[in-house]
């Protein structure tokens, strides 16, 4: 048997050892705390990855906007270049 007999006594181990209503308390709250603490790592995750997303579209602006910025300014450089 595993262990169920004490003292040559059989039946439950729950008869026998005394409910430690602290401990349970304790370990309740740390198996809260874990669960937390790992939704709490989720959102950080989820949160970094939209952060990431966000930095690639505003560089992809600041590109966009250089772009626009030379496209007009690159031709009027070119026309002034020719004439001299």
């Amino acid at each position: 048997m595993s262990g169920a007999r004490r003292g040559g006594v059989g039946g439950s181990r729950y008869l026998y050892d005394s409910f430690d209503a602290t401990q349970a308390r304790i370990d309740a709250n740390e198996r809260v705390s874990q669960e937390r603490w790992l939704a709490l790592e989720r959102r950080l995750e989820r949160i970094d990855v939209a952060l990431d997303r966000l930095e690639k579209r505003l560089w992809i602006a600041v590109y966009g906007v250089a772009a626009a910025v030379l496209s007009q300014f690159l031709p009027a450089l070119l026309a002034g270049l020719g004439k001299g």
